[in-house]
């Protein structure tokens, strides 16, 4: 028989036994992880950080002993080390020190991926891959450009304008870009088909063309980075987010000629490499705690979208110095909808050269630029708290082809500032890219906000000030067209000091209306329904 005592005792032996298991398993599991967690210094392949040197072959060999290793990280010490295409991948974490410099070469050829012209940092099909640290990517954007040539609108371009062939002719000012693009190298870092990716705290300059480019990739983690492109170059995106899906991006700043933001539904565009032609929807982008100036948009999302997108958030976002601030954009068979904007200071102005906008700190339109397809719609989006000083009013435009449902606007301060450029610019849409030229850059008065083809439209708490403008092309304080179910509460405005004549509120072709405006301040054109 055996006693408690014993039991116990053998019971302890054998608990004490198991503890001693557990520490030595979890100590082997420990120096696995730490074996198998290896750094490979770039320079002990033959990188040189001379400033001379084109380390192509060296960084690329780091890269393929550590993810040969089973993964880790590839350090790149301080210098300047120049380099062509590289390409990551899996469980590789490039890593850059303080004062390291990557940076791409002049030579076009030294860009290529399997025979195809990529950018500098090229990684497809790979899985927990990764940019760190606290140097800076250099994409070398200046050497690919006529830097002492402007791009300008072609005179077809301008025909509709409001002041046809002089559309941004300023006498004796510089034009704002683009300058002219020579053959140059595709996105300067682009990860294709990828998942759980991480770029955080680097900073990124002098792209040559999009810079940071996700494309189908799902699980992804932006954060700290810092983009300083020229405010020049042409299509220098600075994230673009292509069918992606849970993406979070926060504490970013971005500068650069093109769209900071560029969050889209591509499965195919233009040719450009990293598409797969993969057909899925784009879910689940956060984007928050940035700050962004663009000669084009600060955040453009949709274009020529193949795929649909939705549920998306911005928030904490401050866009300056730029032509337009929020642009939503459906030229295709992608949907846009579920969309958040919380907590957006804008400023934007007229700009000259040939960017597409023309000030606008939101844009909204729906109109077709792809022939022999079903457009997309736009819904259920939200705009609260916003603050605006731009030198255009809010455009939310749809064509009869399509609509835009469930729009709201929320506590939205929006001040009208004069610009230098009115005459030379002003009066005018410009909702480029379209197919029919009469929709592309076309003259147009200038309200607060315009609104045209809308179903379920909600403006509550809208505050509108304007600046002194002299032109009569500034107008009502809103005016909506086209609409089915309207809701204005709580506006504060009036129309533009020029064209006091006007009413506050225009309303033309609609149904289904509700306002606490008082009735003196609205004029209405063929309204089928009595306010409710």
């Amino acid at each position: 028989m055996i006693s408690r005592s014993n039991l116990s005792l053998k019971n302890e032996l054998i608990y004490q036994g198991m503890k001693s298991t557990i520490f030595i398993l979890a100590l082997m599991t420990l120096v696995q992880i730490t074996a198998s967690a290896k750094n490979f210094n770039i320079v002990d392949f033959g990188a040189k950080g001379d400033g001379k040197t084109v380390n192509t072959f060296a960084i690329q060999s780091a890269i393929d002993a550590c993810h040969k290793s089973g993964g880790g990280t590839v350090e790149v010490p301080a210098g300047i080390f120049f380099t062509g295409t590289i390409n990551l991948k899996s469980n590789v974490n490039l890593f850059l020190q303080p004062g390291s410099l990557i940076k791409g070469t002049v030579n076009l050829k030294d860009y290529n991926y399997q025979n195809r012209r990529v950018g500098l940092i090229y990684t497809e099909n790979a899985e927990n891959v990764s940019i760190s640290g606290f140097g800076t990517i250099d994409g070398n954007g200046d050497a690919f450009m006529k830097l002492d040539e402007f791009k300008v609108i072609s005179r077809e371009g301008k025909q509709f304008s409001r002041q046809t062939d002089n559309f941004r002719v300023i006498p004796g000012v510089l034009s704002d870009g683009p300058v002219v693009p020579l053959e140059r190298p595709f996105q300067m870092i682009i990860f294709s088909n990828c998942k759980n990716v991480t770029i955080r705290d680097v900073t990124v300059s002098n792209s040559p063309f999009w810079t940071i480019h996700l494309a189908d990739v799902n699980g992804g983690v932006i954060s700290g980075v810092k983009i300083n492109n020229s405010l020049l170059i042409p299509n220098n995106d600075g994230i673009d987010l292509t069918s992606c899906s849970n993406i979070n991006v926060s504490d970013c700043n971005i500068s650069g000629g093109d769209d900071g933001f560029a969050i889209t539904g591509y499965a195919h565009h233009f040719d450009l490499p990293g598409y797969k032609n993969l057909v899925h929807d784009s879910e689940n982008i956060n984007v928050s705690n940035c700050n962004i100036v663009s000669r084009s948009s600060g955040i453009r999302i949709g274009g020529w979208d193949q795929n649909h997108m939705r549920n998306y958030n911005f928030s904490n976002i401050n866009i300056s110095n730029s032509n337009r601030g929020i642009v939503l954009t459906v030229r295709d068979s992608g949907m846009i909808e579920n969309m958040n904007f919380n907590n957006i200071v804008i400023e934007t102005r007229l700009h000259t050269g040939d960017w597409w906008g023309n000030g606008e700190p939101i844009q909204i339109a729906v109109l077709r630029g792809t022939p022999d397809v079903k457009l997309g719609v736009i819904r259920n989006i939200f705009f609260s708290n916003i603050i605006a000083r731009s030198e255009a009013g809010i455009v939310v435009f749809s064509s009869e082809e399509s609509e835009i449902v469930n729009l709201q606007f929320r506590d939205v301060y929006l001040k009208i500032m004069n610009s230098p450029y009115n005459n030379y610019s002003g009066g005018n849409f410009d909702l480029r890219p379209v197919s029919d030229p009469r929709y592309s850059l076309f003259a147009h008065d200038i309200p607060g906000l315009f609104a045209k083809g809308v179903r379920q439209l909600s403006i509550r708490n809208f505050r509108l000030e304007w600046d002194g403008q002299k032109q009569d092309f500034f107008t009502s304080g809103i005016e909506v067209e086209d609409f089915d179910g309207l809701e204005i509460t709580d506006f504060h405005g009036a129309s533009a000091p020029a064209s006091q004549k006007l009413p506050a509120v225009k309303l033309s072709n609609g149904k289904n209306w509700t306002t606490n405006i008082s009735p003196e301040k609205i004029e209405k054109i063929a309204i089928f329904a009595t306010p409710n």
